[in-house]
């Protein structure tokens, strides 16, 4: 039996909450399943990831293959909590800066 440690999807429409799940890869993605080892939530600041690793470490011992979003919910995991991200400005924003910083210059200049 092909086992598969994957996401399983629950909350309501536009709300995403999903579980992470031990499941038969014939299984429907929110049917049957063998064991629950997490939890992620994406939508609360900073998205909440609740994963139990070592039953996780566990079944990967025993054969279970990782999904690709469980594998990176497993490396955040492990890394732990984000220092502070950086936020991405758009050109608009960078290009207004720029003249914002120019004139400062040109002002420090005349003085």
């Amino acid at each position: 039996m092909a086992v598969k440690i994957r996401l399983a999807r629950h909350g309501s429409k536009k709300r995403p909450y999903y579980r992470v799940v031990v499941a038969d890869a014939r299984a429907p993605r929110d049917g049957r399943l063998i064991e629950e080892v997490g939890r992620y939530n994406p939508l609360t600041t900073p998205k909440t990831i609740d994963l139990d690793l070592e039953k996780i470490s566990d079944w990967q011992t025993k054969g279970a293959q990782l999904t690709d979003a469980v594998k990176a919910l497993v490396k955040a995991a492990e890394e732990g909590p984000k220092a502070e991200t950086a936020v991405k400005k758009s050109k608009k924003q960078l290009a207004k800066e720029a003249e914002v910083a120019k004139a400062a210059e040109a002002e420090g200049a005349e003085e």
